[in-house]
């Protein structure tokens, strides 16, 4: 006997294609507001048919954000997140619109993330094809920043999340088809080095090299690196000097640290403190900031998310298909969502890759099964009532 969720899927598919379009066709980069407040029209407008109610967080610069919740008569709170911008600007939808060739739908934003976000749709008009409503409260979450560093949804998330069972994440699954149940901690610091400048022929010796701190300190923080626990440090952005006839007196560098728990990544910036605080030029000294919105807690793979991934397996298998979970070293929305504990997987959209470049894709042939899953996954964190463990 055929799934009926699978059947209403595919019934619908062309729907789902057309809808696409329209979603994709929209330019919605995080610095076009009105781009992405068209987005967020689109789809408060079809949140609103599917039964939610639409809360509508205004931005003054950035696109809203949107929170929408509908209630059914069980008792699981599961949460559905997402973000309607992208990395490309206006004039690119015009230039390269959505696409079908063979089994590839290409276009800016098809897998990072208007796919997921209608996949997100889709699996709760499939669920109410079925008639089912064994759940407490549904809601469905977009922001318009995961693009961006300066962030102002983060309150919003870390708000959201603790108020729920389970989080869902609609971005694409991975190019192999694996979904996402583990992501690591980062942080962004600036070290600034101090000295003092001098003529580098008359008098060197008066000089205290900023520069030459800092390459001490990089080459120092290089074995740091630990890749069989996940523990990374990462020199970026280094600035300093002009003229090589100066002595440099000032000059900094920006580290990127990431670690598969919070508690590393504390452990793992205060070994690097440690270096900072060494002096490793005389006269030279430094100091060592957090950058503003760099950081982003770990998605960490807790029970709750290995019962949330066993669930998902298990239906993939009735499904017919294959699914594995994978940890990833990139930050997402889910790990704001999640930081007080509450479980969650990653990647339940459709399977895609190349993101943010002019091959974007996801695979055609994975819209039903993926959007399958994903109402499945629902109805079965429903009717435990949400106690995943």
């Amino acid at each position: 006997m055929s799934d009926p969720i699978v059947a209403y899927l595919h019934e619908r598919l062309p729907d789902y294609l057309r809808d696409l379009e329209s979603l994709v066709n929209q330019d919605s980069g995080s610095d076009d507001k009105a781009g992405v407040d068209a987005v967020n029209d689109w789809l408060a407008h079809r949140l609103a048919s599917l039964g939610f109610t639409v809360t509508r967080h205004q931005q003054e610069r950035h696109g809203d954000d949107l929170v929408a919740r509908r209630h059914g008569r069980g008792s699981a709170r599961i949460m559905l997140l997402g973000h309607t911008d992208t990395v490309f600007p206006r004039g690119t939808t015009a230039e390269r619109p959505m696409t079908i060739d063979g089994d590839r739908v290409l276009g800016p934003g098809t897998c990072d993330m208007k796919a997921g976000l209608l996949t997100g749709l889709y699996a709760v008009a499939a669920l109410d094809h079925v008639e089912w409503d064994n759940v407490g409260t549904l809601s469905y979450v977009v922001v318009s920043d995961e693009e961006i560093a300066e962030r102002h949804s983060i309150p919003l998330l870390m708000a959201e999340g603790p108020a729920h069972d389970a989080i869902l994440t609609l971005e694409a699954a991975r190019e192999n088809g694996d979904i996402v149940t583990a992501r690591k901690a980062v942080r962004w610091y600036t070290v600034e080095a101090r000295g003092k400048a001098a003529h580098a022929g008359v008098e060197p010796e008066k000089g205290r090299s900023a520069v030459l701190a800092l390459a001490h300190l990089i080459v120092q923080a290089d074995g740091l690196n630990d890749l069989a626990r996940g523990l990374t440090v990462n020199p970026g952005e280094i600035r300093g000097g002009g003229n090589p006839s100066v002595v440099v007196d000032r000059a900094s560098v920006r580290f990127d640290l990431r670690a598969w728990s919070t508690a590393d990544l504390d452990a793992l910036a205060g070994r690097l403190r440690t270096l900072v605080d060494t002096e490793w030029v005389p006269g030279v000294t430094m100091t060592m900031a957090l950058e503003p919105g760099s950081d982003c807690p770990a998605m960490e793979r807790t029970p709750g998310v290995a019962a949330l991934e066993d669930m998902a397996v298990a239906i993939a298998r009735e499904l017919g298909f294959s699914l594995r979970g994978a940890a990833t070293g990139g930050g997402s929305d889910i790990s704001f969502a999640g930081h007080q504990g509450t479980p969650g997987l990653d990647g339940l959209g459709p399977i895609g890759g190349l993101d943010h470049g002019p091959d974007e894709y996801i695979l055609l042939s994975s819209i039903v099964p993926r959007t399958a899953l994903l109402a499945r996954l629902i109805q079965a964190i429903g009717d435990r009532g949400g106690r995943l463990v």
